[in-house]
């Protein structure tokens, strides 16, 4: 088994149950953890045997383009579609934040994480 992880992946994305969140947007910063068996690519040599993290990348982007008032709902979707298009993916761990966030203070970000196994 190995873990292959894409750190900070930032998107500029509308999630919020705030109106004016929804309008205006804001920085958001992803990162993602999966686990599968890279010992064949490790062999090979080959993309083909591997996850490729270009996949993972364009997923998260995709799915943190859609509106949606929480943060655990995005994310629970990025994790859905990567175990419904990449089934050699065993375990996925996640995590999204919203930079600057609107809550009255100075708060540099707020993060969810989410685990979660191949069923």
């Amino acid at each position: 088994m190995g873990i292959i992880k894409l750190k900070n992946i930032r998107t500029y994305s509308y999630h919020g149950c705030l109106i004016e969140e929804g309008k205006i947007g804001s920085d958001y910063s992803v990162d993602l953890e999966i686990k599968a068996d890279l010992e064949e690519s490790a062999l090979t040599d080959d993309l083909q045997d591997t996850i490729d993290y270009v996949h993972l990348n364009r997923i998260v982007v995709e799915e943190m383009a859609i509106r949606s008032n929480l943060l655990e709902h995005v994310a629970q979707r990025i994790i859905k579609r990567i175990f419904n298009e990449i089934e050699a993916i065993s375990r996925i761990k996640l995590g999204v934040s919203k930079l600057n966030p609107p809550i009255g203070g100075d708060v540099e970000a707020v993060t969810i994480e989410m685990k979660e196994y191949r069923k």
